[in-house]
């Protein structure tokens, strides 16, 4: 009778299929696998020779080994529970099993198609080697399949293990040195165990120790958000302007059950910055959540509902560790790639990884155009220079505009400039009324990605720059300036109030007519609103009344003769009529009927009768009030055009500066056509 076999491989090919070679898509994450077994077996170091032009790679580690009754008990035993046999924790180092499911061994099938495995313990070693070619045959014919003893290598250590994988699968294996040095480097919170300590870890490829200059993402951070502890030394982040130290008490998703998070995360100065140019395949745009020190959860950022714009410039690493822990039920998928999204240890973890995330995108919000400003500035003089030339209220509006343009991301460069000189003529065209409020609501609202390209496409802008809108106004106040005399007020203001409404009140910017409005209003004018004396008036042009909106406000103003004398009561009278028409025509356009107000403009001051305590411009508020009246005069009118005209000759000279900054916005922005502007 032959003796047994010393090797049995007992499985399904469909297992072999489902959790080996369709399960795993990139060298990487069959690595990782392999790794994880060196760190469970105690290992201080796990060599990788990358010798894919040769078809060969080969693991070697120098841990506790296995027999050949443990390589066969073990190893070939798909789905052996490592945990519930050999405990939670490795007898030598004291450290979490990386391994839970036992099927990360069925890894290297996608990788390879001949695989060698070599193991020595307690000064024997033994080997074997499988051929996925007769596996996929012997069980194809349901017959048991058995690997081949392999000779042990004349170089194989006294301890530890070595897999060798030959006859590699070329798409899988594809992958560069560097961008497998990367990957390894992210997918292990290892790297602070590569001391001279006798529990260092420490993962080489052909001879060279992994460390965190290869992760590619530290060194490229702009900020950094640290979780609880400062474990990210200063000199592997380079780049890094700020670092937020996050409060433990801030990282506790679940205090009764001690559930908390650690970690770091971290963003870039621009999205761009996120694309590996070695490695297509592996973005850094990524928050990889650990347990037991590897990946449990990637691409999770995609599953939080946070400030997206924040979320294009975000990478990170965050251990959770009681996402794996032996008392509850393993959540994980057979990739290790992603978790079972309804389990409430994955719910916890979502709701604090939004919190932390959103706390932080405010924190972002605000410091980093602080720094784009300072960049921006020293690329763009000028610009530094028109900030420093504004009133003190509005500087920090401005440096927030700019920074928020510059830390925009753009496809071209080269279109920056036009977004600056955009921001600043929307700036100046706000600031011309000097609203602090507003200018500091239009610097925070940039943050919307889109409002300023549009403001950079829209000729709106240009069509309404601020110097033509200073030089328009002074040609207003200069006609006014040249008929100033009595005798002229009627005929010239009547007409000029009205295509200048900002004169009557600097909030009617803007402010237009409406002909079917005034069609409406005509029509109950005649029935309604005067008597025939003031009809006659009215076609003689000595009265002039026109219906006007603006910002949500509907306005009929009328316009007396400079030298025309009226009533209080008589204006309540006629201001009465005009607000019940006015509304009538409002509500059967079915438009709210608030916002109504009433404007006369006078020449004299309207006579009353006993005042009592109360002053003229008191009484006449509180008779008006009613209808939104107001009471203006020419005089008042004019004096305030005059020291508007004085104020406009001052920013006259800001104009000019202005201009100089715009010009050497225009000398950046390429011309039509050119070659930078594609």
């Amino acid at each position: 009778m032959a003796d047994k076999p010393q090797f049995t491989f007992t499985v399904d090919l469909a297992v072999i299929e489902s959790l080996g070679i369709n399960l795993y898509s990139n060298a990487a994450a069959v690595l990782s696998e392999l790794v994880a077994n060196a760190w469970d077996a105690d290992a201080n170091e796990v060599a990788i020779t990358w010798d894919v032009e040769h078809d060969t790679v080969t693991i070697q580690d120098d841990g506790t080994g296995m027999t050949a009754e443990e390589l066969d008990q073990r190893y070939l035993t798909v789905a052996y529970k490592k945990r519930s046999t050999e405990g939670e924790r490795s007898p030598l180092h004291d450290r979490p099993f990386m391994g839970r499911k036992g099927i990360g061994k069925l890894s290297v099938y996608s990788l390879a198609n001949r695989l060698e495995v070599f193991s020595a313990k307690d000064g024997a070693a033994s080997g074997f080697e499988i051929s996925l070619k007769d596996l996929r045959e012997h069980i194809d014919a349901g017959l048991e399949y058995n690997p081949d003893p392999a000779d042990v290598p004349a170089d194989m250590p006294t301890r530890g293990t070595r897999i060798v994988l030959r006859d590699l699968n070329s798409k899988r294996a594809s992958v560069t040195k560097a961008a497998l040095r990367r990957r390894l480097a992210r997918r292990f919170d290892v790297l602070k165990f590569s001391s001279d300590a006798s529990d260092r870890f420490v993962i080489k490829i052909d001879g060279e120790p992994i460390g965190y200059d290869d992760r590619g993402d530290l060194k490229r951070l702009q900020y950094i958000w640290q979780l609880g502890v400062d474990e990210i030394a200063q000199i592997h982040t380079p780049r890094v302007k700020r670092r937020w130290l996050v409060p433990e008490a801030d990282t506790i998703v679940d205090g009764a059950r001690g559930w908390k998070l650690e970690g770091w995360f971290g963003t870039v100065n621009q999205p761009s910055e996120l694309i590996d140019d070695e490695d297509k395949h592996e973005s850094l745009r990524n928050i990889i959540i650990l347990a037991r020190s590897r990946p449990i959860q990637e691409g999770i950022l995609d599953q939080l509902d946070f400030n997206k714009f924040f979320g294009n410039y975000v990478t990170g690493q965050i251990r959770a560790e009681f996402l794996d822990v032996d008392d509850a039920d393993d959540i994980a998928t057979s990739d290790r790639q992603r978790l079972l999204e309804d389990d409430d240890r994955v719910l916890l973890l979502l709701q604090k990884l939004r919190q932390l995330f959103n706390d932080a995108a405010e924190q972002w919000s605000e410091e980093r155009p602080k720094e784009k400003f300072r960049q921006e500035t020293a690329r763009y003089p000028s610009m530094q220079e028109w900030v420093a030339r504004r009133p003190e209220a509005q500087q920090k509006a401005a440096r927030s505009m700019i920074g928020t343009i510059g830390a925009l991301h753009l496809d071209r460069e080269t279109d920056r400039p036009a977004l600056y000189k955009a921001g600043v003529l929307a700036f100046e065209r706000i600031a011309i009324e000097d609203s602090t409020r507003e200018l500091e609501r239009f610097a925070d609202g940039l943050f919307a990605s889109d409002v300023l390209p549009l403001l950079a496409t829209s000729r709106s802008y240009e069509d309404a720059l601020y110097l033509q809108i200073l030089r328009s106004r002074l040609e207003a106040i200069e006609k006014l300036e040249m008929l100033i005399n009595k005798d002229e007020l009627e005929k010239v203001l009547q007409k000029h109030l009205f295509e200048n409404l900002w004169l009557l009140d600097p909030s009617w910017e803007g402010a237009a007519g409406d002909s079917d409005m005034e069609i409406a209003l005509s029509r109950i004018r005649k029935g309604v609103l005067f008597d025939k004396t003031e009809i006659e008036n009215q076609k003689q042009g000595r009265i002039d009344i026109q219906y006007r909106s603006a910002a949500g406000i509907h306005m009929i103003v009328e316009l007396k003769r400079y030298g025309r004398e009226t009533s209080l009561d008589e204006l309540v009278e006629q201001g009465d009529k005009y607000h019940e028409a006015l509304t009538e025509v409002i509500k059967k356009r079915g438009q709210p009927s608030s916002g109504l107000n009433v404007v006369f403009v006078l020449g004299q001051e309207p006579k009353v009768g006993y005042l009592g305590e109360s002053t003229l411009d008191q009484r006449i508020a509180r008779d008006l009030e009613h209808i939104g009246g107001r009471v203006l005069y020419y005089d008042k009118l004019l004096n305030n055009a005059q020291q508007r005209y004085r104020e406009y000759r001052e920013r006259k000279v800001h104009a000019t500066a202005l201009d100089d900054v715009l010009a050497s916005l225009d000398a950046h922005i390429p011309e039509p056509g050119s070659s930078t502007s594609a």
